[in-house]
Parts: C-alpha cells; structure tokens; sequence
C-alpha cells in the first residue's frame, strides 16, 4: 500500500503574529515554522500502517525552499520519502491543484492530510483534492482503519460520531483523535540522522492558476480592560452588564 501524507508548514502556535506596515500580507521574521498539528495526527497514522501492512510514506508538502525543514522533520518521524513543490501557496484551489498532480502521478492508495491548516483555518484542501481526484472523501476522521482495498473511518459529526466505509483510493481528512495524543511521534537522534540521507524531490509547479486574493489583514483588536465588581454589590454588576457592556 503506498499512502501519501499532505503536509504543511505552520507558525508554532507560541509565535506572536503580525503583518506587513501595508497589511498586504503576514510578516515571517522571527517566526518558528512546525508541521501542522492536525497533519502530524495524519502522519502517526500513516506510520503505523506502514508498521502494521508494510505500507510506504510517502510526504508532499507545496512551498518553497524555507519549508524543508519541517519536511526533514517530516521525514525523520518515519516517512520514506518526500516530495516539495517548489511553489508558495496563494489559495486553497492552487494548493489542491499541485497536490493533485503528485497524487495521480504517484498511484497511492490512500490519502491522508490534516482536514485544515492552523494557520489560516480554510479547510478547503482536503475536500478539493478528492474532488480534483473524484475519490471518496471522509473528513473531520478521528478512527481510521484499513483491511485490504477498503478502509473504515470513525468521524465525528454534531452530538456523536459515524463510522464510514470508503474504497480505495480516496482521501481521509483527520483531526485529533485519528491517534492518541501519547502516540504523537518526537524524532530521535537515528531518525533525524536517517532523514538526511532519504529522498527529497523538489517538483516544478504545473499549474500556479489562483482563486482567491487576500486583499489585506487586520489584527485582532486588542482586550479592553476589566472592571472588577465586589461579589457583594450585585446591583452595581447588573447596571453595568446591561448600561455598558448592553448584554443583558
């Protein structure tokens, strides 16, 4: 079975973001890039099945050459081997697109991705590459197993969860939950030796036609100071719940 893993390059959720004087765009310097958090869940899974069925993993990541470093980190986990296309990505459609081409290009059975990236939340790669594919699609996975040409996933859904059956190939969108937390894979001195000599191929793009254009960006406003009420003056809270803050 070969798998293909959908990675990509986020800030660490400890970086302090900021933006451009001009706002057009976000400000790089000085921030901490991780693989996501949601496509690392996918990549466990993804390790265990080549433990378990002898599965090759393969991981892709579209970005330009700053990316690879995660993808190292990618690689050292337990990945065989990796794929960059050399392309800093602008929306959610010209992502999906690239990856499309490594996919049929490839011949995977399965794919498997995080079902969104932390940094901008779009959520929108996963379901586009399956239909760009026109394979079966499960998203928001939290279980997942595979018996032979057909895999079953657990997702949740509003107030429980429903379990899935799918033929490969197809795309399974995971979260946290497709493994346990404990399972979370921290590269060893081996790994991180072995990850330098494995293959990483750097692709031209084939197609860098964009959808969607950010036009600017705005910071979250700053938290306006908090007015403390003693628990003994329950008026003086009620006037100003309903005067001031126009809650109530």
């Amino acid at each position: 079975m070969k798998i293909l893993v959908c990675i990509s390059s986020v800030p660490d959720t400890t970086s302090k973001i900021n933006f451009t004087a001009d706002k057009s765009a976000f400000d790089k310097n000085g921030i901490q890039w991780v693989i996501n958090p949601l496509d690392e869940f996918a990549l466990t899974k993804a390790i265990k099945l080549q433990e378990s069925q002898g599965a090759t993993v393969t991981v892709v990541n579209v970005g330009d050459a700053t990316t690879e470093p995660v993808i190292r980190k990618a690689l050292a986990i337990g990945a065989n081997d990796a794929v960059r296309v050399n392309f800093e990505p602008k929306d959610s459609y010209s992502t999906a697109k690239e990856i499309t081409t490594i996919a049929q290009n490839g011949g995977y059975d399965l794919i498997l991705c995080g079902k969104e990236s932390l940094d901008y939340n779009g959520g929108s790669v996963p379901g586009m590459l399956a239909q760009l594919l026109n394979q079966p699609f499960v998203n928001a996975c939290v279980g997942l197993d595979v018996n032979g040409n057909e895999a079953t996933a657990v997702r949740e859904i509003e107030g429980g969860k429903e379990t899935i059956s799918v033929k490969l190939p197809a795309v399974i969108a995971g979260q946290k939950g497709m493994v346990d937390e404990k399972d979370l894979i921290i590269p060893n001195m081996r790994g991180i030796m072995t990850a330098r000599t494995k293959p990483l191929q750097v692709q031209e793009p084939v197609a860098t036609e964009v959808k969607v254009d950010a036009v600017s960006f705005d910071s979250v406003p700053a938290r306006a100071s908090v007015k403390m009420v003693s628990p003994d003056n329950l008026d003086e809270l009620v006037r100003m719940l309903h005067e001031e803050a126009k809650v109530i």
